[in-house]
Order: C-alpha cells, then structure tokens, then sequence
C-alpha cells in the first residue's frame, strides 16, 4: 500500500504498511534535521522501527501458522 498521510495508513493499511510509513516520516525528520525534536530520540525510534519492520516481515514469510501447526501434529501421529 503507497499511503500518502499517516491517517491514511493508520485507516487502511496493515501493521507493516504502517511502520513503513512511520520509517519514512522519521526518516525525513532526521534528514531535515528537525529542531522540534531530540535527534536522539528520533534515531531511536527510527532504529526501533526497523527492527520491528524487519521482524514483520521475516515472521510473514508466506506460510500460514496453522497449516504449518496441522502439518507438524500430523507428522507426530
């Protein structure tokens, strides 16, 4: 999903479409150099996001849970 404003991410979009939308917009505070905020804290929270980001995306790696639950119960009997 290509959110053009948070609220609409925020409305529509999915956990990981969110964090990406937040990794964008503090990516552009942190380049602007934004004065209104704590560098620090900005670069933290950017980190953070990341890291989530990255595990959002290594736990969806296109296989379903319960399947792969079913399939493993299965294979014990």
């Amino acid at each position: 999903m290509a959110a053009t404003s948070m609220r609409e991410v925020t409305e529509h979009g999915t956990r990981l479409d969110q964090l990406k939308n937040l990794a964008l917009f503090l990516a552009s505070c942190i380049d602007a150099g934004d004065e209104g905020h704590s560098m620090a804290q900005l670069v933290r929270q950017y980190r953070e996001t990341l890291k989530e980001i990255a595990e959002l995306e290594d736990a969806d790696d296109g296989t379903d849970e319960i399947a792969a639950i079913i399939a493993e119960r299965s294979a014990l009997r």
